[in-house]
């Protein structure tokens, strides 16, 4: 069976294999309790969510979202770390998944690019679990095209503070988050060079989350609306006209921990789809002993561990040769995020009706791992991103 045996791997130390047996302990004996009721309705999703970050948090397990020096476990950041948790979290639950990830997300940028007291009023919070963060950066028409973002910030007259006027959509822990990363239009130049990010908290004036999506796989999900939200002045994440690079720089880290949710989902698959396979019995004979099924079984183990060895490769990458990552990521998140809906569908084909029939494993599986195509990168898009590279390299030019 695919499994626990790959963090033998070369891309990990002790500590990470410790890091691992903390998270699956976690997964299996502290976690159940806290599901409840998650899928019934949007209030318990967003109940379910919180009471998941203040568990990790109390369980220690935010710190490897955060620097040591801010109440972290680590002096960085660290990217297989954030995979071994994504991986082992979303095996179990794509809620709890969810939750943790969006601890990272909504405070990376701030740990790359803030400053002393940014850090030190947001990164401890969220390693403990008691401040909960969020990533605004989606608009109704502007996702993959991060340029075409229409949210603007202006000085808003009043010593160094901005003005924000736009809407963001699709966002995460949208009206359950304490604080979003907000990316915005300052207009220092065209395109992607003219944005900037903000620190914006849940109370301020002229922010409204209270519009939440209900989507297939429950999940706190809505749009921000901003009128004329006022935002201090040393709420401006880096300098103006950094906002591309903040998100870029965030989006190569998480990439890579998108594909090792796909991971977890894909493993939980496969041990679903082997179970069902030895104890369901068609003509007479287990469905397990069918080649067919034993093909099957083949190409979904393969591409489990083909998709481990992409998720960790730009993982370590990151940590170790400390170079940008943005091909290495975009390859990982596309081929595990892909390959982990073939193998769930696969699952759901040996389960026969029973696999559709909701309240099932394998069916909330198959409703978890579909977003996962599109967030942070459609796949289309990193096709184009890893494309566009290859070409680079081709003809011997720099990264843009």
């Amino acid at each position: 069976m695919p499994g626990p045996d790959h963090l033998g791997w070369p891309f990990f130390t002790d500590r990470h294999r410790a890091q691992a047996r903390e998270f699956a302990s976690f997964a299996a004996s502290a976690l159940p309790p806290l599901l409840g009721a998650g899928e019934e309705n949007l209030d318990a999703t967003y109940a379910c969510v919180s009471r998941i970050v203040r568990a990790l948090g109390s369980a220690g397990l935010l710190r490897v979202c955060v620097p040591a020096t801010y109440g972290g476990a680590g002096d960085c950041v660290d990217a297989r770390s954030l995979c071994i948790a994504r991986e082992t979290l979303a095996r179990a639950s794509g809620l709890a998944d969810f939750a943790f990830a969006m601890q990272g997300l909504g405070s990376v940028p701030v740990t790359l690019f803030g400053s002393e007291a940014q850090k030190r009023a947001l990164l401890p919070g969220i390693a403990d679990g008691t401040r909960i963060g969020a990533f605004a950066l989606s608009e109704p028409d502007a996702g993959s095209d991060v340029g075409a973002i229409a949210t603007t910030a202006t000085r808003d007259g009043h010593g160094n503070g901005w003005r924000l006027d736009g809407v963001k959509t699709w966002i995460s822990n949208a009206g359950l988050a304490d604080s979003y990363i907000v990316f915005a239009r300052t207009g220092e130049a065209p395109g992607n060079r003219g944005l900037s990010a903000f620190i914006v908290d849940a109370d301020a004036p002229g922010l409204d989350a209270s519009e939440r999506i209900d989507v297939i796989a429950p999940h706190p999900l809505g749009t921000l609306r901003f009128t004329g939200c006022r935002v201090a002045g040393d709420r401006l994440l880096g300098a103006p006209g950094e906002g591309f690079k903040i998100a870029m720089a965030t989006l190569d880290l998480f990439r890579s921990t998108v594909g090792a949710a796909a991971l977890g989902i894909a493993r939980r698959a496969f041990d679903e789809a082997v179970a069902r396979a030895r104890e369901r019995h068609v003509f007479g004979k287990a469905l397990a002993t069918f080649q067919l099924t034993q093909a099957k079984l083949a190409d979904m183990a393969t591409a489990i561990d083909a998709s481990a060895l992409l998720v960790y490769r730009a993982a370590w990458t990151r940590d170790v040769v400390a170079t940008r990552v943005t091909r290495e990521s975009s390859m990982a998140k596309l081929y595990a995020t892909e390959s982990a809906q073939r193998v769930v569908d696969s699952a759901v084909q040996l389960w026969g009706g029973l696999g559709v029939v909701r309240g099932t494993t394998v069916e909330r599986l198959y409703r978890e791992v579909r977003a996962l195509r599109i967030y942070e990168g459609t796949s289309e898009v990193l096709q184009l991103v890893i494309g566009a590279d290859a070409l680079r390299r081709a003809s011997g030019t720099e990264p843009a």
